[in-house]
């Protein structure tokens, strides 16, 4: 069976520490990808001269299929959507820069979708999670799957970066990255995704997600329902969306509304509590109107 051309595209910014272990899980793979396309968000470390020495070359000429841009920083979503830019291939394959893939990753992610013959643009594989250096069991809500996943992603992003494969269509329908979210960038596409079109899974822990860092966004941020809660806002103006499916959004909507508005007065910002109160009765009488 003939294999579908890749790129890959890694993001990363001052992780020189781990951008190493990251690359060199693309360059050990058993299906080898046709680029791999590393987007430096403006590092001040010594991420280029590492990236040199593993046969990076600092051009966008596609000839190269190991290419390093350098780019003011701007934040992941701007530096993932420059790669996507660049990518030539019919597939997309998304690595941040403090994961790593199992050798096979990408040669039985491929394979699985194609012999299911499963009609699916996007495609995510389970992971191992690893937490300051200990590897962790994920929580029950945590365990990954395909099919319609629509309503499990308004809960919450089900979907690694890490582990996601994406035919290159996807973004030319739903649009790429979001550069105006600091944060839950990923939360936000694969929603604009799932809410019409389902997802293909393999059930085999061929990603390594590494978290506890300081740098992750998750932990650099309060409040992340903020920008999950503007994500469904969003969502909700998009006129093609189903009834059903509006109706599961304004749900989750008001109930993360509801989240973070707690969460405000215990922080004393009443300015922001009371913000957030005309949006949930602005939002509680569009769902009894339903």
């Amino acid at each position: 069976m003939l294999m579908p051309n890749i790129s890959v595209i890694i993001p990363t910014y001052n992780r020189a520490h781990l951008i190493k272990d990251s690359v060199s899980s693309v360059l050990s793979q058993t299906l080898k990808p046709a680029e791999t396309i590393v987007i430096d968000d403006g590092s001040t470390d010594e991420t280029w001269p590492i990236l040199k020495n593993l046969g990076f070359s600092a051009s966008d000429n596609k000839k190269n299929t190991l290419r390093y841009i350098y780019k003011e920083n701007g934040g992941v979503s701007s530096a993932r959507n420059v790669g996507i830019e660049l990518a030539s291939s019919e597939y997309i394959a998304l690595l941040d820069s403090d994961d790593q893939w199992k050798p096979t990753k990408l040669e039985k992610q491929i394979s699985s979708l194609q012999q299911e013959n499963f009609e699916a643009r996007l495609s995510h594989t389970d992971e191992v999670w690893i937490r300051n250096g200990v590897r962790v069991n994920p929580h029950k809500k945590h365990y990954k799957t395909g099919g319609d996943l629509f309503k499990k992603c308004l809960e919450m992003c089900c979907i690694s970066p890490s582990s996601a494969i994406l035919h290159y269509s996807v973004f030319k329908d739903y649009g790429k990255f979001d550069e105006s979210l600091k944060a839950c960038e990923d939360y936000d596409l694969w929603l604009r995704y799932c809410a019409f079109e389902k997802t293909h899974f393999l059930g085999e822990q061929l990603t390594i997600k590494n978290g506890g860092h300081s740098d992750q966004l998750s932990q650099l941020y309060w409040g992340m329902d903020r920008f999950r809660i503007y994500s469904l806002e969003k969502l909700l103006q998009n006129k093609n969306l189903s009834r059903s499916n509006y109706q599961l959004t304004l749900t989750e909507l008001l109930r993360k509304l509801k989240i973070l508005m707690g969460g405000s007065i215990k922080r004393g910002n009443i300015e922001l509590a009371e913000e957030l109160n005309k949006k949930i009765i602005h939002f509680q009488g569009l769902l009894e109107d339903e």
